[in-house]
């Protein structure tokens, strides 16, 4: 069931009824309401895709009591492993198996040995990598001693499997979410009024920008040799904002689903694309990613201290695992290498954490050198996409070589030119409201509010208008197949 579907507009307001005027004043009903809602949601992509889920589920619960209640570290640590090693064999089992069957035996081949390995014909569990990630940081948090298990099966599903960020994250931790679900939760009218401004804005993104822009980058991807260089070079910007408008489209609607049921989800982007360097760039986009590979993987393996090897290897590391967690190929590894690469420099002048704050503060325009700095990042966030989108390494350079070719500098030209120009125009109106609204959660949340009602409702119809006019074929998130 996708949140820019029809079965969506149906079953939210259903769930949404039955959790504020059936069963308001229990709260045990209400989370029993929001599991059986999660577990239908799920089940509609592949009901038995669904058992994984609640074995996964059961495994880290069960994992956390018995932790809790062993006498021995020895106990504890079997547990720990235990359901480590069971959670990751699921997601390389599932996510991994093929590519390095694959490329084992293409490495092989390499070296005159013919081997055929047995290939798994089974589709990608949809959200499998999101919700695994949220049982290992459960599990990993109560090894630590950092949260105590939760007791309640019910509860503890509720935060693994709540439908909002089951398929696409954010990817919640314990200690945020859980007290949310255990808290009395009373109606809010302001809080779900700006839940469906949020929620509008991210259709906006989804529906009007993203799969606009899917038309022209899938075109150009997918048979480079038809284009200029200036056209492939369009072509990955329409890329950049599609994926922009996908993916953070989907997080406005899930955080904007779950303020409907009285839970604030984690802020999962805060306007990457005007992001002064790589460093603040990774702190914006995808943060609940960003950090927990910061919390379970780049700390423990040392972090930012020791000398400047152990800095090097960790950033690579982290980049490296960040970018084969989006995917099986080869592709993915290499938009990770390339932008460990990027952030080095920043890394040897102890510069990564110099931009914080939001770029220009206070302030209408942004500085000549904020500008120029955002452009740069901008374009090398562009050049990495390409292998990110890429369906090889080999289409990745080809796609690269074409667009540095003398026809770089002529005016790019390819069918549909004047829906092409209307979909740039509505990627500029994005960005200015986006930079209107930099400075809070998300772009709409306090500056469409101050506006007067007749110039405020004629925005949300506007908005409205668009999603029907300019929408496209129901299309599915892109993060969905990571």
């Amino acid at each position: 069931m996708l949140f820019n579907s029809l079965g969506f507009a149906i079953f939210l307001p259903i769930v949404f009824f039955l959790y504020w005027f059936v069963v308001s004043k229990n709260l045990k009903a209400q989370n029993t309401l929001l599991l059986i809602s999660s577990y239908y949601f799920y089940s509609c992509w592949d009901w038995r895709f669904l058992f994984l889920l609640i074995f996964s589920t059961l495994l880290d619960y069960y994992t956390g009591l018995k932790m809790s209640n062993s006498n021995s570290q020895k106990s504890r640590r079997f547990w720990f492993w235990t359901s480590i090693c069971i959670n990751l064999g699921f997601l390389g089992v599932f996510k991994y198996y093929n590519f390095f069957a694959s490329s084992f035996a293409e490495a092989l081949s390499g070296l005159g040995f013919n081997v055929h390995p047995s290939l798994i014909n089974v589709i990608l569990p949809v959200g499998i990598s999101f919700y695994t990630f949220h049982g290992l940081s459960y599990v990993v948090d109560i090894y630590k001693n950092r949260i105590e298990p939760e007791k309640n099966y019910i509860t503890y599903a509720v935060f693994v499997s709540y439908f909002p960020l089951l398929v696409a994250g954010p990817i919640e931790r314990a200690t945020h979410l859980l007290p949310q679900i255990k808290r009395k939760r009373s109606f809010d009218y302001y809080q779900a009024t700006d839940g469906l401004r949020q929620i509008l804005w991210g259709l906006f993104k989804k529906i009007v920008i993203a799969d606009n822009c899917a038309q022209y980058a899938n075109m150009m991807f997918e048979n480079p040799d038809n284009f200029s260089g200036s056209g492939l070079l369009l072509g990955a910007i329409f890329f950049a904002f599609q994926i922009y408008g996908d993916f953070s489209g989907y997080s406005d609607i899930a955080l904007g689903t779950s303020k409907l049921f009285g839970i604030e989800l984690l802020q999962n982007f805060s306007f990457p694309y005007f992001s002064r360097d790589i460093a603040e760039f990774w702190r914006r986009w995808h943060i609940s990613l960003s950090s927990w590979f910061k919390d379970y993987l780049y700390i423990p393996l040392g972090g930012s201290k020791g000398n400047t090897w152990m800095k090097v290897r960790n950033t690579f590391i982290i980049f490296i695992v960040s970018g084969f967690w989006h995917g099986a190929n080869w592709t993915f590894i290499i938009w990770g290498l390339l932008n460990a690469i990027y952030f080095l420099p920043l890394l040897f002048s102890n510069k990564n954490r110099h931009h914080i704050e939001i770029v220009a503060k206070g302030h209408f325009f942004p500085s000549t050198k904020e500008t120029f700095s955002i452009l740069i990042t901008f374009g090398l966030t562009v050049f990495a996409w390409i292998f990110f989108r890429a369906e090889s390494v080999s289409d990745a350079l080809n796609y690269i070589s074409k667009i540095f070719s003398s026809s770089l500098f002529e005016i790019p030209r390819f069918p549909k030119m004047g829906r092409a120009k209307t979909t740039i125009l509505l990627t500029v109106f994005m960005l200015i409201i986006e930079w209107l609204g930099r400075e809070n959660n998300y772009a709409l949340q306090k500056i469409v509010p101050k506006w007067k009602a007749p110039i405020r409702y004629a925005f949300y119809y506007a908005i409205i208008f668009c999603i029907f006019w300019y929408g496209q074929k129901e299309q599915q998130f892109i993060y969905f197949q990571f």
